[in-house]
C-alpha cells in the first residue's frame, strides 16, 4: 500500500499519497464544517500551491508543502465558517454572504438577493444560465435586500389582481415593481441557530428545505411579492428552510427564437434547474438538508415543477414535488406560430430581414436594450393590438414534452412522491370579462375545471396508473382579509398567504379557523419535505373517487379533513371538461 500521510488542520484535513514518483494531495473539510462549497472554493484558491507540490520529489518537501497549504488556508478569509456568534456570515459558491435578522421575526435569518448564475446579458441573453466564476466564492456579498425581478410588465386589463388584491404583485404595487435583466438571484430564509427549536451550532441536525417557484403565467412574478415572503412561516415553525428565486419570464425566458432551435428555447426553465443545483451544493451551510428538499410551485410555477419532473427524471435532486393549481397538462399562454413572434420583435428593432439567417437575427436582438423590448410588448398588449404577442414555454422534448401521457406510463418521470391540489374557485380570476360583482357560478366553474381541476385530475390518474405516490388537496377557504368580496371564495392563489403565513398582514384581523387552517397547511408541506405527509393524517390518493383528498379551510369541516370530490371528477374526461355544468 502506498504511503498515506494525514495532516490535521483547524478547519481542513490534508492527505498526501506517494506512489513511486507520483503523488497526489487531497483536501477535505474537518468535521463540523458546514459546506462542501467552501472546500471547492479553497481548492480553487490553492491550486497553484497544489500544482507546485505535485512536482516535488521528497517526502519531506511534500509534507512541508502540505503544512504551507494549511497555513495559507488559515489565513484565507473564505475558508472560515461563521463564528458561533456570527450566524449571519456564510460562505457559498456565490460568495461570502452577510445576511440579516429583523426585529419583527427575531428567529429567522434572511439571506437575500444571492446571485446563482451570471447576469443573462449580452451574448448570455436567451442562453442557459451560466455558472458563476469560481473566484466568486472569494467575494463578500451584502445579502440583505431582495434582488430586482426579471424584466416584465403588469398589464392594464382589469382583473382580480389589479382591482381587488394587490399583494400578489411585485412589491404590492398596482404596477410593475423593481425589475432588471440582471435578475438571476435567490433568497434563503432559515431559522437562527440559537432559537428555541432551531439547530444547534455544533452537530446540528440539518432541516428540510422547500424551494418555491412563483406563478404568473410565465410572464410576471418574482421573489418580492408581499403575500409570498416566507419569513413568518419560518418564524412560526423553526423546522425548515425556504428558498425563493427569480427566473426569466416572458420574451427573455421563453423567446422561441429560430436561432435557438438546436439549443433550448425555454431558458427560464433552465434557471429553475440551476437553483436546485445551487441548493444541492450550498444549502447545508445554512442548516438545510440537501437530501430533504422539495420543489414547490403554484400556477405557472406549478406547471414548471411538473416540466422539471419530466425533464430531469433521471436526476431530480429533490425528494418530492408540490403542485398548486397547475401541472404539465395545464394550458398556459398563447398559441403563436413557431418563431413568428420573435421575428416580429426583431423586425421592430432594426433586425428585420434576417429570418433567413437565424443566427444573425438572434445576435442582432441580443444587442437591443431589453427594457425597450419589454416596453414595446407592454404598450402593444395594453393597446389591445391584434394579433397579441405571447412568449411562454414551447415543447422542445428537452425541457417541455408534448407526450406527457406516454412518458408517465413509460415511467419517464421522477420516481418521487407529489402533492397535487386545486382551489374551489380557481376559475374566478381567469373568468372574462372582469366584473366587480364577479363571474357567474357556471362561468367560473367551467373555467376552473378546464384550466386547473381537470388537468390536475388527469395528471393524478396517470401517476396512479404508473404506480407513483400522489397526495391530493382541495382548498376551500373563504376568509375576508384574503377574499374581500364574497364571490372571490377560494380563488386562484388564495392558498398562498395561508402557506406563507402572510394571511393576517392586510385588510384586518384573522379568524381562529383561518389561523388553524394556515398552520395545518404549513405543517403538512413541511412534513412532506421532512419525512412523510401522512404523519399529519393526509393519506395517499389511491384512485379517483377515493375519500383521501385533503380539504383545507372548510367552514363546516374545520382546518383539515379528508373528503372525496367525485362530483367534480365526473365532469372531466382526461384533462378536458366534457359535461354540461349547471347550478
Amino acid at each position: 500500500m502506498p504511503p498515506f500521510i494525514v495532516i490535521l488542520g483547524s478547519r481542513l484535513d490534508l492527505g498526501v499519497v506517494i506512489d513511486g514518483k507520483s503523488l497526489s494531495i487531497a483536501i477535505w473539510e474537518s468535521p463540523g464544517s458546514s459546506s462542501a462549497s467552501r472546500t471547492s472554493c479553497l481548492l480553487h484558491s490553492l491550486s497553484p500551491l497544489v500544482q507546485h507540490a505535485a512536482i516535488m520529489k521528497s517526502v519531506s518537501s511534500v509534507i512541508a508543502a502540505a503544512v504551507a497549504i494549511l497555513q495559507v488556508t488559515s489565513a484565507t478569509p473564505v475558508a472560515a465558517p461563521p463564528a458561533p456568534n456570527d450566524q449571519l456570515t456564510i460562505s457559498t459558491s456565490s460568495g461570502r454572504l452577510h445576511g440579516k435578522i429583523e426585529k419583527s421575526n427575531p428567529n429567522v435569518r434572511q439571506f437575500l438577493g444571492i446571485p446563482f448564475a451570471q447576469p443573462p446579458l449580452g451574448d448570455l441573453r436567451f442562453a442557459p444560465p451560466k455558472p458563476l466564476p469560481k473566484s466568486t466564492c472569494n467575494k463578500d456579498v451584502e445579502a440583505k435586500k431582495i434582488g430586482p425581478s426579471c424584466l416584465q410588465f403588469l398589464g392594464k386589463a382589469p382583473n382580480v389582481y389589479n382591482r381587488q388584491i394587490l399583494e400578489f404583485g411585485l412589491q404590492g404595487k398596482n404596477g410593475t415593481g423593481d425589475i432588471s435583466e440582471d435578475c438571476l438571484t435567490l433568497s434563503v430564509w432559515a431559522p437562527t441557530v440559537d432559537s428555541k427549536k432551531g439547530p444547534e451550532p455544533e452537530n446540528r441536525k440539518l432541516l428540510p428545505v422547500i424551494i418555491w417557484t412563483f406563478g404568473g403565467g410565465f410572464t410576471t412574478g418574482g421573489v418580492d411579492v408581499p403575500y409570498q415572503i416566507p419569513t413568518q412561516w419560518v418564524q412560526r415553525t423553526q423546522d425548515h428552510l425556504v428558498i425563493s428565486y427569480n427566473y426569466r419570464v416572458n420574451f427573455f425566458g421563453f423567446p422561441n427564437a429560430r436561432g435557438l432551435k438546436d439549443q433550448i428555447p425555454n431558458p427560464g426553465l433552465l434557471d429553475q434547474r440551476a437553483v436546485v443545483e445551487w441548493a444541492r451544493d450550498n444549502i447545508a451551510a445554512f442548516g438545510g438538508d440537501p437530501k430533504r428538499m422539495v420543489l414547490w410551485g403554484q400556477s405557472a410555477g406549478s406547471a414548471s415543477v411538473d416540466y422539471y419532473n419530466f425533464a430531469h427524471y433521471n436526476d431530480p435532486i429533490v425528494k418530492g414535488f408540490i403542485m398548486d393549481s397547475g401541472t404539465a397538462q395545464t394550458s398556459i399562454g398563447g398559441t403563436e406560430a413557431k418563431y413568428s413572434n420573435f421575428t416580429f420583435i426583431a423586425s421592430q428593432f432594426g433586425c428585420g430581414n434576417l429570418a433567413s439567417d437565424p443566427a444573425a437575427e438572434l445576435a442582432c436582438v441580443r444587442k437591443v436594450d431589453g427594457k425597450k423590448i419589454e416596453s414595446f410588448i407592454r404598450d402593444r398588449t395594453n393597446a389591445g393590438t391584434v394579433p397579441s404577442l405571447s412568449f411562454t414555454p414551447v415543447p422542445d422534448n428537452k425541457t417541455v414534452y408534448s407526450n406527457v401521457t406516454d412518458r408517465t406510463l413509460n415511467k419517464k418521470i421522477a420516481n418521487v412522491p407529489a402533492i397535487i391540489g386545486t382551489n374551489a374557485q380557481d376559475g374566478v380570476p381567469l373568468s372574462q370579462p372582469y366584473s366587480d360583482s364577479g363571474p357567474s357560478f357556471q362561468t367560473q366553474l367551467i373555467t376552473g375545471l378546464s384550466a386547473f381541476f381537470c388537468p390536475a385530475t388527469s395528471t393524478t390518474s396517470l401517476r396512479q396508473r404508473a404506480g407513483y405516490t400522489t397526495y391530493r388537496y382541495y382548498y376551500g377557504g373563504n376568509f375576508t382579509n384574503i377574499s374581500p368580496a364574497p364571490w372571490l371564495g377560494a380563488y386562484h392563489s388564495s392558498e398562498l398567504p395561508m402557506l406563507f403565513g402572510t394571511y393576517g398582514n392586510f385588510r384586518g384581523p384573522s379568524t381562529q379557523l383561518e389561523k388553524q387552517t394556515s398552520e395545518a397547511f404549513q405543517d403538512a408541506y413541511v412534513a412532506f419535505a421532512a419525512s412523510s405527509v401522512e404523519t399529519t393524517g393526509w393519506k395517499k390518493y389511491e384512485h379517483l373517487g377515493d375519500n383521501t383528498i385533503r380539504n383545507f379551510g372548510n367552514v363546516t369541516g374545520g382546518a383539515a379533513k379528508n373528503i372525496d370530490v367525485k362530483w367534480l371528477e365526473r365532469l372531466c374526461n382526461g384533462a378536458k371538461v366534457v359535461a354540461n355544468v349547471t347550478q
